[in-house]
């Protein structure tokens, strides 16, 4: 009881105190995104964890690596236990200089054990457009350890994927999608009519009527003014620190499993009478025996069974919701029958079944 009031207060608090945000975390200019790289690459140096020879994988990349640095052998006479073969993944983010260090992670291919202790061998990171932007190489990091023997193992985490922090550097630089632009376009992360008007609105209030207009609900279409034509940074900044009060559809969420119920300010109830209490049922079957006395030269044996009945239910009012009613009210009027967020959870999806509750109703 006291954790559903504590969890009440909180979300009238939001309901009440619903402030405006910059613009930065609503939307995003078009072209200036992450883009995913990837690699196949070789760890070395680990204790026999690496792959089997069944996997031949890294038996083929060794063979193929040791010839580009002047050794010829021959793939088939190659007893590995040490390396394994691993897929290597970065991000790069917008605007990367040469230079500049990114984060890797790399993942078995093979059948290694682990790859805990290992070291990436130099490895060429390529985007979508099959070109190098990055070379990653470094000790690998997992927080984890596997080991065993016939009889017994233990393991800690994952011990198969592991991260290279600042193990990649940055080789090619992605082309600067804002220069000798003329117009640009905001997109939001979530569409909505409302959010993108007042984007616009707030936009042309700050640099003069027409500079941005809604192309959609999920895009702002912005023209730089004359005054910021070379200063292009200076205007994407200050059109990022504009606030703007987002607006979004009355959405409830319910998760089932952990008892978790999150709802918006602008969910509203029709006149709904609800009626909540628990009915409990306890049925104890205790059968007692009936023999004959010990050497006793006659009588039967006979199961006589008794049964215990006892039935529970809770005396609860019926609370009466009228039309209109905000989030705060609903919350208020349920702490009064003393529910708890799994009963809530029952109570607003019967609400919903009745065609009273004015809002999406999300289960998780």
């Amino acid at each position: 009881m006291k954790m559903l009031i504590a969890v009440s207060s909180l979300f009238l608090l939001l309901a009440s105190t619903a402030h405006a945000v910059r613009i930065k975390d609503l939307a995003s200019f078009e072209g200036v995104r992450e883009n995913q790289l990837v690699g196949y690459g070789l760890v070395v140096g680990l204790n026999g964890t690496g792959d089997s020879d069944q996997a031949r994988l890294q038996l083929q990349s060794v063979a193929t690596m040791l010839e580009r640095m002047g050794v010829t052998v021959n793939p088939n006479l190659i007893k590995l236990k040490n390396v394994a073969a691993v897929m290597v993944t970065a991000t790069l983010p917008p605007f990367a200089k040469q230079g500049n260090q990114l984060d890797v992670t790399a993942s078995s291919l093979g059948d290694a054990k682990s790859i805990a202790g290992g070291t990436l061998v130099m490895t060429p990171l390529k985007g979508a457009d099959n070109l190098v932007y990055a070379v990653a190489q470094g000790a690998i990091l997992t927080n984890s350890f596997a080991f065993g023997g016939q009889g017994a193992s233990a393991q800690k985490n994952h011990p198969t994927a592991g991260r290279i922090p600042s193990g990649a550097l940055v080789e090619r630089e992605l082309p600067n999608s804002l220069a000798g632009k003329s117009r640009l376009r905001l997109n939001l992360a979530q569409a909505d009519f409302t959010t993108a008007s007042r984007v616009a609105s707030t936009i042309n209030a700050k640099f003069g009527p027409g500079v941005a207009t809604t192309a959609d609900p999920g895009a702002v279409a912005i023209q730089i003014p004359d005054s910021f034509a070379s200063r292009m940074i200076d205007f994407v900044s200050a059109v990022e620190t504009l606030d703007v009060r987002p607006d979004s559809i009355a959405r409830v969420v319910l998760n089932e499993r952990t008892g978790t119920i999150v709802m918006g300010d602008q969910v509203r109830i029709s006149t709904v009478a609800v009626s909540h209490g628990n009915l409990s049922l306890v049925i104890k079957e205790s059968p007692q025996v009936s023999q004959p006395a010990p050497l006793s030269t006659g009588g039967t044996t006979t199961v006589v069974p008794r049964t215990q009945l006892k039935v529970e239910e809770e005396s609860r009012r019926l609370m009466l919701l009228s039309e209109g009613a905000t989030i705060g009210d609903v919350v208020r009027a349920l702490n009064t029958l003393g529910v708890t967020p799994r009963d809530l959870i029952g109570i607003l999806q019967a609400i919903k079944a009745a065609g009273a509750l004015q809002a999406e109703l999300t289960i998780i």
